[in-house]
């Protein structure tokens, strides 16, 4: 006798699982995700958003999975709720699913940022803009201190994790490239952090010919771009520099990002970045959107395009790549020690960069009145949206 697919499970040796949901079309994921993406604000909070369509009101993935491939993005390089849209997608619909999924997600974030961006290049010398972003300078201070003290505060538990940080900061304020840094933490990881013993497992059906498809296509972009416009050529390789070390979460790409555009390229002044950093904080999504400013900036609509596409294509590939072998991966020591070395050198990047940040306002009492509060309410939870939106009413009351 067949058991009804709403019957419950009994004590039976093959006791039937629950009928799955049947799986969406790829535009219910597109237009799923673009409805999630306009409301994305809080960056890496997005992630229960998600689980909570995904998992409880869809019911595209169990929780078990879901949580799986969480742990994944939070391993990899990339802003971790882009890639956990990404993630879903697979799961779901493979390749193409993973990929309207991200791009559902992402495209609100980088259509109003091009819009504000464009806003900027027009109105930022008027005195009323002018000294809102005035205060929101000193307000971005706190902002970046504030990650950097969370980042800390999740990542560093023991003296060795402490000492790779003070050493990413040594070597970072002597000068030495960010992304050198990262790569000389991940290295002191291996030699002294500590891993679980590995656990056996077997990794799923890989998905390589796709990801073969795109890596052609992005090189045959690229290529193109060599030959006929090398400003744009060099931006994009600059993003996708910066997307593939920025280990922990779209925070991490601020120093990378901050150095390439700043110190080393003098491509904007400090407080010009730090502008774009607010407006990547009032627009949905994660802060590494701040990439369409700069690429507005540099090239217009097409620069915008290209950063863009420059700073989540490498993760986006490495989601989709590694997560079929996600399991394996996670189970080798070596790779946990190479990541976690890696994830310690940010606390102290961010440290430092936010000192740069805090040479480029002018500092008077209502500054730093204004940065004292930002960065209390940040440490007892407010949204960093709302503490940017009311930071702009008082900097253009105030900040004169």
């Amino acid at each position: 006798m067949q058991m009804s697919a709403n019957q419950p499970a009994t004590d039976a040796p093959e006791s039937p699982q629950r009928q799955p949901v049947p799986a969406p079309s790829r535009w219910e994921l597109f237009a799923a995700f673009l409805r999630l993406g306009a409301t994305a604000f809080g960056g890496p909070a997005m992630v229960a958003y998600i689980r909570q369509m995904a998992v409880e009101r869809k019911g595209w993935l169990e929780a078990r999975a879901f949580d799986d491939g969480v742990a994944l993005c939070q391993a990899v390089p990339g802003a971790t709720a882009m890639q956990t849209a990404a993630y879903v997608g697979w799961r779901v619909r493979g390749v193409t699913g993973a990929a309207v999924c991200f791009t559902g997600f992402g495209l609100p974030a980088f259509g109003l940022m091009l819009l504000l961006a464009a806003t900027y290049g027009r109105a930022h010398s008027l005195p009323v803009v002018v000294a809102a972003f005035s205060g929101l300078q000193a307000i971005v201070v706190a902002i970046v201190a504030n990650a950097a003290v969370a980042f800390g505060r999740t990542t560093l538990k023991d003296w060795r994790q402490v000492l790779i940080t003070a050493l990413a900061v040594a070597l970072f304020g002597w000068g030495l490239n960010p992304f050198l840094v990262v790569v000389l933490a991940a290295f002191a990881g291996f030699w002294i952090l500590r891993a679980e013993n590995p656990v056996a497992s077997a990794a799923a059906a890989a998905t390589s010919k796709p990801v073969l498809l795109i890596l052609g296509a992005s090189g045959a972009m690229l290529a193109a771009l060599f030959v006929g416009n090398r400003p744009l050529f060099d931006l994009a390789t600059l993003m996708m520099r910066v997307d593939l070390f920025a280990f922990g979460g779209g925070f991490a790409s601020v120093p990378l990002l901050f150095n390439e555009v700043v110190t080393a390229r003098h491509w904007l002044d400090g407080p010009t970045f730090s502008d774009g950093l607010v407006l990547g904080q009032v627009t949905p999504g994660p802060i590494v959107i701040t990439a369409t400013f700069v690429g507005y900036l540099r090239q217009g609509v097409p620069g915008a395009i290209v950063a863009t596409v420059g700073v989540f294509l490498p993760s986006f590939l490495i989601v989709i790549a590694a997560a079929p072998h996600f399991e394996r991966l996670r189970s080798s020591p070596v790779f946990a020690r190479l990541i976690g070395g890696a994830l310690c050198s940010f606390p102290g990047l961010l440290l430092i960069v936010a000192g740069h940040f805090s040479q480029s306002v002018s500092w008077d009492v209502g500054r730093v009145l204004l940065a004292a509060a930002a960065f209390s309410a940040l440490r007892l939870g407010a949204s960093i949206f709302w503490v940017v939106v009311i930071g702009t009413g008082l900097s253009g009351l105030f900040c004169r």
